[in-house]
């Protein structure tokens, strides 16, 4: 069964090796319909003002952004780790996008939101400096509970996988390449 697939290249430089993976991960989704989405090309405030108070004007890239996310059945975020965590811009999307009555809903009496963005899934590809074990054992994985836990898993996404990529800093063609496989890979098994 074809499935819709939304990738964001969630770099905001407009040239990266996440820009390389986004293109790997196309390639190989021959079977799926794909839409890209590139962060670096995206017109925004990333500011989300006034928080929940007050209604903020979604500009039109975020308007296409949220539906793109509605038309996707499989949503891949490709993005390098900045200090820990997800560039400011790809964070600046999430707060604009991510509302209360588009990615949830609280309702009277409930403690817990209507999670308005049931049924897709999501996989995070993240490229880092540091080694990926590193990452996860020693500074204890925190992307992954953000995005999983408190971003998409609270507003429906059923399931969440990673890959992590890295270290990027000195790596070599060869390395990239090998790396660029195992994108491709991960696209070939959406189905």
């Amino acid at each position: 069964m074809c499935k819709n697939v939304f990738v964001i290249n969630g770099n905001p430089k407009a040239k990266s090796y996440c820009h390389e993976l986004a293109q790997s991960y196309i390639t190989a989704s021959e079977k799926n319909d794909v839409r890209l989405l590139n962060l670096s090309m995206m017109d925004f405030d990333i500011n989300l003002v006034s928080g929940y108070e007050a209604v903020q004007p979604l500009e039109p890239d975020l308007q296409h952004f949220q539906s793109s996310l509605l038309w996707a059945d499989h949503v891949v975020f490709i993005f390098p780790l900045w200090w820990g965590g997800m560039p400011a811009k790809l964070k600046g999307l999430i707060d604009r996008t991510f509302l209360p009555n588009f990615a949830f809903k609280f309702e009277a009496k409930s403690l817990t939101p209507q999670r308005l963005l049931k049924g897709r899934t999501a996989e995070l590809i993240v490229t880092m400096d540091s080694p990926p074990f590193y990452y996860r054992w020693i500074y204890g994985d925190p992307i992954y509970k953000q995005m999983k836990r408190t971003i998409l898993g609270f507003s429906g996404f059923e399931k969440v996988s990673k890959t992590y990529i890295g270290p990027i800093i000195n790596a070599t063609e060869d390395k990239k390449s090998k790396w660029n496989q195992r994108v491709a890979k991960l696209a070939k098994k959406v189905a």
